[in-house]
This record gives structure tokens, C-alpha cells and sequence, in this order.
């Protein structure tokens, strides 16, 4: 089990494994599934989970955690995070946004709400409908953010697009507001999507 353990290719495989004999299991021990319009909303709606726990989990490393370290760390290791652990962690973090969007608007789709939502809810008299939609705009803000200011700023901060010092330095600060400002919008855009699931 420990050999197991010590790859994440295998982890990941084994609870993956786990998930779908655990889904099989709930799907014999009662009257079982129907693939409808309503297994798949599940479907897409527990994805869009698991992606935006990704996200947003990612979110918060760099802005905790990553960011606030960078100045303790002494400039010789520098290297090991921005050549390293940072490209790898914005690979996850672009592309879990993606995923969290594309399966959020999936969720609305199939759910019969996807217009109201994006029209804010005016004039569904729903506020639920309001809610998600928030909370559904603050998300694609943020995955704006994401692939067209974070990533073409991170890639120069980085080092892995070539430009001026000046540049890297000013690709750097940009970067980093933009995250910061992604981290203020996601506890509103939290809140959103739990209150138009829980509160109406």
C-alpha cells in the first residue's frame, strides 16, 4: 500500500477505482440509476466540484501560501519554485478554471436555468436565479483573469517568454494583483453558488 501511495499517477487511479465501485455500489443497493437528464446533471455538477476545488485550492496556495514565502526565500532557491513548482502549479490552476466553467455551464444547461442565471435572474422573479448567475459571472471574471492576465504575465515573470528585466518585473506585479483580486472575488463567489444551492 505504502509503494501505492508513493506515486500520485497510482493514487489518483486507485481513487478514481474507489469512486466508480462506490457509485456502482449506490447504484445496486436501491432501485438504481437512471442515465437521464438527472444522473448527468449530477455528473457534470460533481465534476464541476472536483475542479473547482482544484481551482480555487490553487488559488489560495499562491496567494497563502507561494507568495507571501517568495521574499524568506534565500535567492539561490528561488529557482526550485519558479522553474519548477510554479509552472506545473499554473498548468493545474489554468486548466482546472477551464473545467470549472465549462462544467458549471453544463450544470445550468441541464438544469433549465442557464439563461436565467445569465441574465441575473431579471425578470424570473427567482433569486436563486440571481445568485447563481453572481456567481456564475464572478467565476468566468475570474477565469478571465486567469488565462488572459495571470497566464501571459506568470509566463514572463517566469522567464519561459523572453523580455526586458523591466518587463519580467512589471509581468510579475501585474500577475500577482490579479490573483490577489481573484482571491477577493472568490469568497463572494462562493458564497453565491452555496446560497443559490442551500438558501432558496
Amino acid at each position: 500500500m505504502v509503494s501505492l501511495l508513493q506515486s500520485l499517477s497510482r493514487t489518483v487511479h486507485l481513487s478514481l477505482l474507489i469512486t466508480i465501485l462506490l457509485l456502482i455500489g449506490l447504484h445496486f443497493s436501491g432501485e438504481g440509476f437512471v442515465f437521464d437528464k438527472y444522473f448527468f446533471s449530477w455528473l457534470f455538477r460533481y465534476l464541476h466540484v472536483i475542479t473547482g476545488v482544484m481551482w480555487i485550492g490553487l488559488l489560495w496556495y499562491f496567494n497563502f501560501v507561494q507568495i507571501p514565502s517568495m521574499p524568506n526565500i534565500p535567492d539561490d532557491q528561488k529557482p526550485a519554485i519558479s522553474k519548477v513548482i510554479a509552472p506545473k502549479a499554473l498548468f493545474w490552476f489554468r486548466w482546472a478554471a477551464v473545467g470549472t466553467i465549462v462544467t458549471g455551464l453544463i450544470v445550468s444547461y441541464l438544469n433549465g436555468y442557464a439563461h436565467e442565471a445569465m441574465t441575473l435572474g431579471i425578470g424570473s422573479d427567482n433569486p436563486k436565479n440571481t445568485a447563481i448567475g453572481i456567481g456564475m459571472w464572478i467565476g468566468i471574471i475570474m477565469a478571465y483573469n486567469v488565462w488572459f492576465v495571470i497566464w501571459p504575465n506568470q509566463k514572463k515573470a517566469l522567464g519561459m517568454v523572453e523580455c526586458m528585466p523591466e518587463q519580467k518585473s512589471k509581468a510579475a506585479k501585474t500577475a500577482m494583483i490579479f490573483s490577489r483580486v481573484n482571491t477577493l472575488l472568490s469568497f463572494p463567489m462562493l458564497l453565491s453558488m452555496v446560497a443559490a444551492q442551500n438558501l432558496y
